[in-house]
């Protein structure tokens, strides 16, 4: 039939155009505009109808009004009105056990069922009741049998209809003495040989220490180094046969021993079990992982028991791609490979494994991993864990000697604390969990998690499911959900049938017929309307899509009002009815009898129609907002929960309005409210001023009441509590005021009025004052100052000045003694011929 649909939407529009000219007789105009606004009307088909919230279709023959409506009345007798609804079958509820007692060496102990599912399930809840069995059998034929049960219902059936919530309560209990598969998988490169040794030691204590938590206990073990090629480990062949003194030949895994309650033949395995070397820091430990994980049966895991994964190592991992440093191309396949002796037969085959490889077969196994890990490579396994689904990172020493206490610790923290998830894989169906968890006269809180939990303690979560939109084949309306405490073999599986179509629109229905008479034998009748084949169209297929001509009035029909655009400007009239447009965008439709709605002229905050899928989508151009939002793009919490100050009190503190699910704080005359709640005023003075003067008087004796009179009759209401420094407690709702009194000195106290009854302030202790100004002595000591500097300059300029003045002598005295002058005889100079000596001179 799906090759007939556009003919389909002209016969059906047809007759709903044929409708709302009675409607115009019998409405007035206005009662008409506000009819034209309900989205109902707009839905031509019966299954487009349902998969609008509040609508439901009329299939009553001959109907003369629209038959999609909103309206619960009497627009459309009951027998004939389709309004499917959430449902719920219980198909399996298995009670939640316990063991009554601790097992002993000798046998087991009798069970005892201490939580019962009643017959009656209502559509929001199931009901438990506490009682004694009166039957009872040996621990070890229940679990052979498989009959520990720690999840309740086991399988239930829902019908979903679209953007309907269906609320959902689990249950879960751990049991006593629940079975612990604990496969110990060691680091075997020459960096662990000490660690080796000492775990060879501690065999016997950690079987020990584990049965005290469970008597059901079993242990096994199995070793890794890394791939047997370059450049992971040296393929000289000597190395190959002893890559390191006293080690044996390198190898990628393992399995040295199959889970077993024998902790003798665990040492022995430990004890036994040589070293091996390689050449990079990363090891294969991965591909190790992958083998213990899914050789189920190799390895012994049993199928009702806790599993605990204790991978410790002193080095960090390999991971998809490193392979093909070797020339390993092949991806892993995620499947077991282990020969008869338990090693690992595609090393140097397959890649290692990813870490969302990793991930999915942990969760399909139902698996804890535990990352026991030095110091040094501790922070890169924790961020590893966070990406395995219930796997954990702890800190082991240098030598493992804390092993047994690091398993005693991660198991109690694993077994204390139940988180629920599921497998979800797209957006059809959203699923939100709330609890109260231990805490039983609670408020519900959004948490998949519960922590802090003993054995016997039941939580309960609710599971809100919402089925979000149809899946375009048909096939997919039926799908299988799962629910499931992390690292637990048990799940709750919902068989999910999505109401995304009409009964009467299947061939099974008494009124579906092919070639009806109702339809001019050219179209087949169902839910009240006609289906028309390729070559007809109308409401009753008595239009041929060869005759294109239109009868008087058609085009008339085709028109919300005299006023209004054929079709809405947006699709064309053909035989009195509107075939919209169709949009490049496959998911952008345009629909309705004048081609008025579609699902994508919405709103868009932050560039999200209705502000996302989780908020609310888009019905003939408004927002249809889902369950907690509201708004015109549903884009306000619908709540008020947000604006509540936690530890109680008026909304946002009765200082602002609730806005969108945030405070609109007020501005007052005192000041403007601040604050996530409105709850603090930085410029209000609050009651300050109040107690200003009786802190001044009572503290420091100073202020208007410093009087000892005045102070003892204005005051009486509290006695300030002297403290060194002023610190406030905002949990307290503390208030702190700051002032300066007449002798400009700062003091500060605090003060509590939340006790109606008491007043509590806290004063510092001192005020801080200015320190006192010798004026007088200033002024001397400037003077003195400048005198002083004043003689240092006239001191300084006649040093200077003496000093330049010598300079200058010694250059002239010392240029005057190096001058040369020129002696050179007069050319016209005759010295004397004869020379007379005076008889009388006597050289004196």
């Amino acid at each position: 039939m799906l090759q007939h649909r556009p003919t389909i939407r002209y016969s059906v529009l047809l007759l709903v155009a044929l409708k709302f000219e009675l409607l115009f007789v019998g409405y007035a105009v206005g009662d008409l505009a506000a009819y034209q606004q309900n989205t109902c009307p707009g839905k031509t088909t019966c299954s487009q109808c349902i998969q609008t919230t509040n609508c439901r279709w009329c299939k009553l023959p001959n109907f003369t009004q629209p038959r999609c409506h909103g309206q619960i009345g009497n627009y459309c007798p009951e027998e004939f009105t389709v309004d499917p609804s959430n449902s719920f079958k219980l198909i399996q509820g298995r009670q939640l056990t316990k063991a009554s007692s601790r097992l002993d060496d000798v046998g087991y102990s009798d069970r005892e069922p201490y939580y019962s599912e009643s017959h009656h399930v209502s559509s929001s809840s199931s009901s438990y009741s506490y009682h004694q069995s009166s039957q009872s059998s040996s621990y070890q034929e229940d679990l052979s049998a498989g009959s520990i049960v720690q999840i309740s219902p086991q399988r239930v059936g829902l019908k979903l209809r679209l953007n309907e919530v269906y609320r959902l309560s689990v249950n879960y209990a751990q049991a006593e003495d629940y079975p612990v598969d604990l496969y110990y998988l060691m680091d075997l490169s020459k960096s662990m040989e000490d660690d080796k040794a000492i775990l060879s030691t501690l065999g016997a204590d950690l079987a020990s220490e584990m049965r005290k938590i469970t008597s059901n206990f079993k242990l096994g073990f199995g070793s890794f180094v890394d791939k047997v090629l370059m450049p992971y480990v040296s393929t000289v062949p000597k190395n190959l046969l002893e890559p390191c003194s006293g080690c044996v030949a390198p190898y990628g895994y393992h399995n040295l021993m199959q889970l077993s309650t024998d902790a003798n033949r665990f040492t022995q395995e430990v004890r036994g079990a040589h070293v091996s070397g390689n050449l990079d820091a990363p090891e294969g430990g991965f591909d190790a992982i992958m083998q213990a994980i899914v050789c189920r049966e190799q390895i012994g895991w049993r199928e009702k028991a806790r599993r605990l994964l204790l991978f410790s190592t002193d080095a960090g991992f390999h991971y998809a791609g490193d392979g093909k440093l070797g020339g390993v191309i092949t991806p892993n396949d995620g499947e077991c490979h282990l020969d008869k002796d338990g090693r690992y037969t595609h090393s140097t085959v397959q890649d290692y494994p990813s870490i969302s490889q990793i991930n999915v077969k942990v969760k399909q196994n139902a698996i804890n991993v535990i990352f026991a890990v030095t110091a040094e490579e501790l922070s890169v396994y924790e961020k590893l864990s966070r990406l395995v689904e219930g796997s954990s990172a702890a800190k082991l020493s240098n030598d493992s000697s804390n092993i047994v206490s690091l398993v005693r610790e991660q198991y109690n923290k694993i077994s204390s604390s139940v988180e629920m998830k599921d497998n979800r894989t797209d957006n059809v169906i959203d699923v939100k969990y709330y609890s109260r968890c231990r805490n039983a006269g609670g408020q519900l809180v959004a948490t998949n998690r519960c922590e802090g939990l003993k054995v016997g303690d039941m939580v309960t979560f609710e599971a809100q499911i919402t089925l979000m939109q149809c899946p375009n084949d048909p096939r997919d309306w039926h799908q299988v959900l799962q629910i499931y405490p992390v690292g637990i073999n048990e799940s709750l599986t919902i068989d999910i049938e999505m109401l995304c179509s009409c009964s009467c629109e299947h061939p099974s229905d008494s009124e579906y017929r092919t070639q009806a008479d109702e339809c001019s034998n050219a179209g087949t009748y169902k839910c009240g309307i006609c289906e028309c084949d390729g070559q007809n169209h109308g409401q009753r297929c008595e239009c041929s899509a060869l005759d294109s001509a239109l009868e008087p009035g058609m085009v008339d029909a085709c028109r919300m009002s005299n006023s209004s655009d054929e079709c809405s400007n947006r699709g064309q009239c053909v035989c009195g009815v509107c075939v919209c447009e169709r949009r490049p965008n496959p998911d952008e439709v345009i629909e309705g009898r004048y081609c008025e709605c579609d699902n994508f002229s919405c709103d868009r905050p932050g560039g999200l129609l209705c502000s996302g899928p989780d908020h609310g989508r888009c019905v003939c151009g408004q927002c249809e907002c889902r369950d907690g939002w509201t708004g015109p793009a549903c884009d306000c919490r619908a709540s008020n929960d947000t604006c509540m100050p936690p530890d109680g009190g008026e909304l946002c503190s009765g200082h602002g309005t609730c806005e969108c699910g945030i405070c609109r704080c007020m501005v007052t005359d005192e000041g403007r409210y601040t604050g996530r709640y409105c709850e603090k005023c930085p410029t209000c003075s609050g009651r300050c001023n109040e107690f200003k003067h009786c802190v001044q008087c009572q503290q420091y004796k100073t202020g208007p009441l410093a009087e000892p009179e005045d102070c003892a009759t204005n005051c009486t209401l509290f006695v300030p509590i002297p403290v060194e420094k002023v610190i406030i407690d905002e949990k307290r709702n503390d208030n702190k005021c700051t002032f300066y009194d007449e002798d400009d000195c700062r003091f500060e106290f605090a003060y509590n009025d939340s006790d109606q009854d008491k007043v509590t302030v806290m004063a510092q202790e001192n005020r801080e004052c200015p320190p006192k100004v010798f004026m007088l002595g200033i002024a001397l000591a400037v003077i003195a100052a400048v005198v002083l500097i004043g003689m240092a300059v006239l001191l300084l300029w006649k040093v200077l000045t003496s000093i330049h003045d010598r300079r200058e002598f010694a250059r002239f005295e010392k240029e005057r003694m190096m001058a040369k002058w020129d002696t050179g005889e007069n050319p016209i100079y005759k010295q004397a011929t004869t020379t007379f000596k005076n008889p009388t001179y006597a050289g004196k």
